[in-house]
């Protein structure tokens, strides 16, 4: 696979978020359809749906990010661009990262910073790990491709949310 220059998208935040939910960068099936995880391998719609106590699943996915800022959560990844032959995090290289520390500074009501996989963590905390303000949480990652863990062991890790859901 020939390596290809990836972009992510636009934050989806509002002045209410309590928790941004932070991932690397969009896979393939994400960017050819403009919705953040839309792999049907990547369970995080199913996750947060959980925490949520919402059946996110199958939903439109405007409706999906409308639900996720009425409870105070929002989404965005660690990476504006990077080099990736596939979706795969291990193959991205020359990662534009963003500027964190100034983005979460305008959020008036975040509380916590949570990584979804190894990558954002990474990148993200380098970061933010210096800021006692927030709560900075590490999560297995969504994706189909972190099989090291099944499915209800993510979903044990991702209840820890549930404190930040409005």
């Amino acid at each position: 696979m020939k390596p290809t220059l990836k972009f992510a998208f636009p934050p989806s935040v509002d002045a209410d978020t309590r928790l941004l939910i932070l991932g690397s960068l969009p896979g393939d099936v994400s960017i050819a359809r403009q919705e953040y995880y839309a792999h049907r391998g990547n369970a995080f719609w199913a996750l947060i749906g959980e925490v949520l106590g919402e059946a996110l699943v199958g939903q439109p996915y405007a409706l999906r990010l409308e639900r996720l800022r009425a409870r105070g959560v929002g989404l965005w990844d660690v990476m504006a661009s990077a080099t990736r032959p596939g979706s795969l995090d291990s193959a991205i290289s020359d990662a534009d990262v963003r500027d964190l520390s100034g983005f979460v500074a305008a959020l008036p009501a975040l509380q916590a910073v949570a990584f979804n996989g190894k990558t954002a963590a990474l990148h993200g905390r380098r970061q933010l790990g210096a800021r006692g303000d927030l709560m900075l949480i590490d999560l297995p990652s969504s994706s189909g491709a972190h099989a090291t863990l099944s499915r209800a062991q993510k979903a044990q890790a991702w209840r820890v949310l549930r404190g930040w859901i409005v």
